[in-house]
């Protein structure tokens, strides 16, 4: 299940940029998180499962809908048309570092010996990957990796304050609401913004968008849940890891990335950041 689940995920990466070449941003999460909505909720329908959370359940499905989804979503899409796809992957995986920063600030819980040298390293990758657009190099813009570190901080921020308000429900039908909170969020931002569904989709956009819907988002969200109930913290945190190396790879075979020796040093330090901060909990 976890080398399934990273390569499900890792993938994702260059069929969200396939699909993002073809239609607007807003539009496309809009109808990928809707869609995948629907089809978890028919999957849990199928089995008999309560499809309406209790009323305690609300608040924490509002939050992880806005932050973890919507806000994250959107973050990553934007990073994707303003960096390459590989970039954007390994950068929103800052996430467990941010996350380790935030339990600091907000929950007194002090990253250790270990913790500072995650933050060392994240903070030296991060500088190495965002280094073309710091320089000025022609067509190099900060807004890819500032959409990525955002992407990640709302990650982080999600998953601090649903640990405070955690669904007292069942994981898959509180997932498909929190979907379809983001789907909702983006048809309503892309309805502001005039965004417009194209015409025909190319037979590759197509396929992206359908492996988007079915396969990475609601075939993978029912497979991470079994996943952690079934496994171990450092199984599913090594798994978290091989996402962006997938995707990195993905993105070279896919779409035409070719990552220049300093974005691999910065792939370095950014999951060994990670890395030092997923397996030390």
């Amino acid at each position: 299940m976890a080398l399934l689940l990273a390569l499900t995920w890792g993938l994702n990466w260059p069929a969200i940029k396939i699909v993002l070449g073809e239609v607007p941003p807003f539009a496309a999460r809009a109808t990928g998180l809707g869609s995948a909505a629907l089809l978890l909720l028919a999957f849990a329908a199928l089995q008999g499962r309560r499809l309406v959370p209790p009323r305690a359940s609300w608040a924490g499905i509002a939050v992880a809908g806005a932050l973890t989804i919507a806000a994250f979503n959107f973050c990553t899409a934007f990073a994707q048309l303003n960096t390459t796809t590989s970039r954007a992957a390994v950068l929103t995986y800052t996430m467990p570092t941010i996350s380790a920063l935030l339990a600091w600030a907000l929950l007194g819980e002090r990253p250790g010996r270990r913790g500072g040298i995650a933050v060392a390293l994240g903070a030296l990758g991060i500088a190495l990957l965002a280094w073309p657009a710091l320089r000025g190099a022609s067509g190099a813009t900060l807004l890819g990796p500032l959409f990525a570190l955002g992407a990640a901080l709302a990650w982080a921020l999600g998953t601090i304050v649903t640990k405070k308000l955690p669904p007292v429900h069942d994981r898959v039908v509180a997932t498909a609401w929190q979907l379809a909170l983001g789907g909702l969020c983006g048809a309503g931002a892309a309805a502001l913004t005039g965004e417009t569904w194209p015409r025909g989709l190319s037979t590759a956009a197509a396929l992206a968008l359908g492996y988007h819907i079915v396969v990475a988002t609601a075939f993978a969200y029912v497979l991470w849940y079994r996943l952690l109930d079934s496994a171990s913290a450092t199984v599913s945190s090594l798994t978290v890891l091989a996402v962006p190396v997938v995707g990195v790879l993905g993105a070279m075979a896919l779409v035409g990335d070719r990552p220049s020796g300093l974005d691999w040093a910065g792939f370095v330090l950014v999951l060994g950041a990670a890395a030092l901060v997923l397996l030390r909990r």
